[in-house]
């Protein structure tokens, strides 16, 4: 019990020692705000308005006294609280006052203003309003105050809340004339010309502005007034439309219920004013994208009727591109008119494709070369589809073509798809791009067997063959004369798709003949000739390495052996 009775008595010590601190602050206090008062009276201009600056400093340190001894008011203090509550009043009612009248000289002054000057007086009007509202909410503070001390103000807070609430009213007026002048303004200046968007900037950001400071007054009042049980829904839910930030006033039942209302009360008288025009706007625009359509189709079938004439030789590749360029750009052309019959703006539209195409050709820089090497396959038509061709390391008939990759069949029927650009790098051999084909041949024939018999045969075997070609001539002739053979070669020309077939029959029907007519197609053949160093070697020597060299000629020997 002894304890606790010691700590009651040290809290209370400590209470009455910070009690004794704050009041003596208030004092200290109170003095400098009065030294500041008769100093204004010699002021006048700058000088006045930073000792005003300084009266609001110390006010401000003198409500916060009051703040934390309001918290711990006793019976004692309550009375000289009391007062200086009163006199926050009186000084709150003052600072209106004088504000109020700053503000309207500066609003006089800032509508004679140009609009250049209007944006730098702006500022200055916005600091005024700005210390305008603090004030107001240090006097509703005052009057809670009063009424905490058990000294309410009845009269003095109903004049405050008409005042308030008139208050409230004007700015949200206010905020409505200038949010629909800002919005006329914004719309003006997109289909201004370039000479008048310089003053209807101007107008624009000073009314833009406008809002802000108003927008900013309002939440402002709307604080003060919710504690004051004045009806701010209606309030609340024009900041929400004029700013669409979402806060915890947006956040209850009667605000969102006035917010969807007012959407469905816009929403309707749109429809009403605008659904015909709409309508009739949305009617053009379909219209227009059927008959891009029906151009495109039309136009895709001309351009191929077009392209696939014989004397103009354009490969499959060029056909495609043409054909399908052609379409695509009739359906481009088609879709910005459209855009453009039911009010966009083309200008940020194709301002924002050249935008997007750089960001994509540094995205893409291997399928743009891709594009490059097709649109160089596409120029120079080096083979076209159905060509067999040997291209990027592959063997193959083409299948088909595109401006990024082209596709080759094997013979062995494997599908392989190329990059371009590999292939435009690399060599590129066309086997079918010429109608005729020389075939290639080489046969041998032992040195005994006689040239000209061999000739004659084989004169013979090139004439038979049905798809050898007459014109230009065939060549056969004794080539080399081999280290095994008496090689000739065989060259007959054909039609380009009969080459394996000529070149098959030929060949098998050369083994057939020679092996009728008796002439010998000898195999590679090697003599070795051993010459021994010594002669003076003994005879089982001599047969030794005999026998060594003969197993190394005929493997047969050294196993029989």
């Amino acid at each position: 019990m002894r304890y606790l009775i010691g700590l009651f008595l040290l809290f209370s010590t400590i209470t009455f020692a910070n009690e004794a601190q704050d009041l003596a602050d208030l004092d200290k206090i109170n003095n400098e705000v009065a030294r500041l008062k008769q100093e204004a009276a010699s002021f006048k201009g700058s000088d006045l308005a930073v000792i005003r600056v300084q009266q609001l400093g110390k006010n401000n340190q003198l409500r916060a006294v009051l703040a934390d001894l309001i918290k711990r008011h006793d019976e004692t203090t309550t009375p000289l609280l009391v007062t200086e509550v009163k006199n926050q009043v009186a000084y709150a009612n003052r600072s209106i006052a004088y504000l109020d009248k700053s503000i309207k000289e500066k609003q006089e002054k800032l509508d004679k203003a140009s609009i250049e000057q209007k944006l730098a007086l702006q500022n200055t009007l916005k600091e005024s309003k700005d210390y305008y509202y603090l004030t107001l909410n240090d006097q509703l503070e005052n009057y809670q105050w009063l009424d905490r001390l058990g000294s309410p103000e009845e009269k003095n807070l109903v004049e405050f809340t008409l005042f308030i609430d008139q208050k409230i009213k004007f700015l949200s007026a206010s905020l409505s004339f200038d949010n629909s002048r800002e919005q006329l303004l914004s719309d003006q200046l997109q289909h201004s010309s370039d000479s008048e968007k310089s003053s209807l900037t101007l107008d624009h950001l000073f009314f833009e502005r406008k809002v802000t400071n108003s927008t900013y007054g309002l939440t402002k009042l709307i604080s003060i007034a919710d504690q004051l049980n004045i009806n701010t829904t209606d309030y609340k839910r024009q900041v929400f439309s004029t700013t669409g930030n979402l806060t915890e006033d947006i956040l209850n039942f009667p605000v969102i219920a006035a917010i969807l209302s007012n959407w469905i009360s816009s929403g309707s008288n749109w429809l009403l004013k605008h659904a015909p025009d709409q309508l009739l706007k949305f009617l053009v625009f379909v219209l227009i994208l059927f008959a891009t359509r029906m151009v495109a189709q039309l136009t895709r079938r001309v351009v191929l009727k077009a392209v696939v004439q014989p004397h103009l030789r354009m490969s499959k590749l060029m056909q495609d591109f043409f054909v399908s360029m052609s379409s695509k750009l009739i359906y481009f052309i088609g879709i910005l008119i459209a855009f453009s019959k039911i009010g966009l703006d083309l200008a940020p539209v194709l301002t924002g494709f050249g935008v997007a195409g750089i960001i994509i050709g540094f995205a893409l820089q291997d399928t743009l070369s891709n594009f490059a090497s097709g649109m160089m396959l596409l120029i120079y038509r080096p083979f076209d589809v159905g060509d067999f061709v040997e291209a990027g390391g592959v063997s193959g008939k083409v299948s088909s073509m595109s401006l990024v990759n082209t596709t080759i069949k094997t013979f062995d029927n494997q599908i392989i798809i190329l990059p371009n650009s590999k292939i435009w790098g690399d060599v590129i051999k066309n086997v079918t791009h010429e109608r005729l084909r020389r075939v290639d041949m080489v046969f041998g024939i032992g040195y005994d067997d006689s040239i000209e018999h061999a000739e004659k045969i084989l004169a013979e075997i090139v004439d038979a063959h049905p798809a050898a070609l007459k014109k230009p001539e065939p060549n056969i002739r004794v080539h080399t004369l081999g280290a095994s053979s008496v090689d000739f070669i065989v060259r007959p020309w054909v039609k380009t798709d009969d080459y394996w077939d000529v070149y098959w029959d030929i060949t098998r029907e050369v083994k057939l003949r020679f092996d009728k007519e008796g002439i010998s197609i000898p195999f590679a053949q090697q003599d070795i000739h051993v010459h021994f160093a010594k002669k003076d070697k003994k005879p089982n020597e001599e047969n030794t390495i005999a026998e060594e060299i003969g197993s190394v000629i005929d493997p047969a020997r050294s196993k029989e052996s």
